[in-house]
């Protein structure tokens, strides 16, 4: 490495490592949960901030699925079945790995578990 790229090199380390303890030390005042996320992931409305609501929003619906095809002592393979899709579908869906459709969300908790879904829009 020849002394120019070096130079530039260790001051974009410094740099990074100047704000990298910045944002920590605003992540240990946040007063709440809310301030944290701006910290993170940024505002709400910021392409960053949505796509983490989405995932979380993806990981909620994964783990509620989760524990209520247990709840129902059923492997996924049966879910699967009784629904009329594949096991691999039910699987990647309870480690969030893929979208659902709301027709399918359905299906699966009021067809497959016999649970009510109820939309919330607000």
């Amino acid at each position: 490495m020849n002394k120019q790229r070096h130079i530039t090199f260790h001051k974009h380390y410094i740099l990074t490592q100047k704000q990298n303890r910045m944002k920590n030390e605003e992540i240990r005042n946040a007063k709440n949960f809310d301030e944290l996320l701006d910290i993170k992931y940024g505002k709400v409305g910021t392409r960053k901030r949505d796509d983490f609501e989405e995932q979380a929003q993806y990981y909620v619906i994964s783990e509620i699925l989760k524990e209520f095809r247990k709840e129902a002592k059923m492997t996924q393979e049966q879910l699967a079945e009784k629904i009329g899709t594949k096991k691999s579908y039910i699987s990647r869906l309870e480690n969030g790995q893929c979208d659902i459709h709301l027709s399918t969300l359905y299906r699966i908790f009021e067809l497959g578990l016999g649970k009510q879904v109820n939309l919330l829009i607000g």
